[in-house]
């Protein structure tokens, strides 16, 4: 069971434990994590589940894929390991993975 770390800026880190398979997006909405609205449900159209991986997680968590990464360009505050949590489902191997939440999605 992957325990995901989320740390809104400005707030306290909120610990989810999550279960395999389930996405970024779907651990912080099971957390209450703040500033991750999910408009869309989960289908990469809308970039309101915009979270950044922290450094030392950005290579086993991986890159946006084309899609991904055309979305993420309508995000002001993008940034290098800009993800959608929509769009990065969890494994036990990402146990105690840290995720930024800027303070707008």
């Amino acid at each position: 069971m992957p325990k995901v770390l989320f740390e809104p800026e400005g707030e306290a880190t909120i610990e989810v434990d999550a279960l395999e398979d389930m996405t970024l997006m779907e651990a912080a909405l099971m957390g209450g994590v703040p500033h991750i609205l999910a408009s869309c449900g989960g289908i990469c159209s809308c970039a309101t589940c915009h979270v950044v991986i922290a450094d030392e997680w950005a290579d086993l968590i991986g890159k946006a894929n084309e899609e991904e990464s055309e979305m993420l360009d309508t995000v002001a505050s993008r940034r290098p390991h800009s993800r959608l949590g929509c769009q990065v489902k969890l494994a036990n191997a990402h146990d105690g993975v840290r995720v930024i939440v800027p303070g707008e999605s």
